[in-house]
């Protein structure tokens, strides 16, 4: 196992544009200060959640220069790479190892969609590039690539770097349960999903979870109920979160909703997000200040 081991919650970082559409580094830099002062265990970059498959590569470079020098080693920074290509994935993986990334996230080809052993391949091959963790991202909603846990276990014992599963393939709770039997002590499985079925996938062996980063302060709450042997205040701080859980579950509209919530908190500057991402329309808007007063309620 990695000298240091992820564990806990790593909230994916929204990545903050200006209004009219650049890269908000004071923003971004607020945002890693906010999640750090609630209580993140290690932070996540260019995922789903921040947008990742909307930048451009030197933008990628420049924000991850200027997040990795913010945290200062505070936390651990994990970096999503989605890739489609082998020699693509390879060179994006150095470059955030190059930048001082302490693991990898990276989603398996999703264009030209390998079996197996195509699989394996794509991943030997990051591996014997790089030499920090890989955490394979198992979403096949997002991908369209199913990894059984046979095939995570095996490239988990059979290939040096691969550590980590983020098991996003529902049903969660069972894949995770049924991936660790079959990895043993190779492989350390994230929850991802924004952490809709967090409880159980802990309960069944996870040591982590990578979530939105705009309910922290609650997903660490759970986490430290669940770690401390406190089931039912884990289960009451996660009622309180779920209709907002479960309103960012939409497809395309979790991002928008995401960042409304730390424009109205005060952290980023604004909602703004990039196509081919949708923004919310006055009816969602609505809905979403509603479910934001039953997270937070106004004193």
């Amino acid at each position: 196992m990695p000298d240091k081991t992820f564990q806990g919650v790593y909230p994916i970082l929204a990545t903050p544009f200006t209004d009219d559409g650049r890269i908000d580094v004071p923003s971004q830099l607020r945002l890693v200060d906010h999640l750090l002062a609630q209580g993140a265990h290690g932070l996540g970059a260019f995922g789903n959640a921040g947008e990742g498959y909307a930048l451009l590569p030197d933008e990628k470079r420049d924000l991850l220069e200027a997040v990795v020098k913010h945290v200062d080693q505070r936390v651990p920074v994990i970096v999503g790479v989605g890739a489609t290509g082998t020699e693509v994935a390879v060179a994006a993986c150095l470059q955030a190892e190059s930048q001082g990334a302490d693991g990898l996230m990276v989603l398996p080809p999703y264009y030209l969609r390998p079996d197996g052993d195509g699989v394996r391949r794509f991943f030997s091959a990051i591996s014997d590039a790089v030499s920090i963790p890989i955490m394979i991202q198992d979403a096949p909603l997002l991908s369209q690539v199913p990894l059984p846990p046979a095939l995570l276990a095996s490239m988990a014992k059979e290939i040096e770097h691969v550590r980590y599963a983020k098991v996003e393939a529902p049903p969660t709770a069972p894949k995770v349960t049924k991936t660790l039997e079959a990895a043993g002590d190779s492989l350390i499985a994230f929850g991802g999903l924004n952490g809709q079925f967090l409880i159980e996938e802990v309960q069944r062996g996870a040591r982590g979870t990578m979530p939105a980063s705009d309910m922290t302060e609650l997903y660490v709450a759970i986490w430290n109920a669940l770690e401390t042997g406190d089931e039912a205040e884990a289960w009451s701080v996660f009622r309180r979160a779920v209709p907002l859980m479960r309103f960012e579950l939409q497809p395309g509209l979790g991002v928008s909703a995401i960042k409304h919530n730390l424009v109205e908190r005060g952290v980023i500057q604004s909602a703004r997000v990039r196509e081919p991402t949708k923004t919310l329309d006055a009816h969602g808007l609505q809905e979403l200040e509603t479910l934001r007063n039953l997270v937070w309620p106004k004193q």
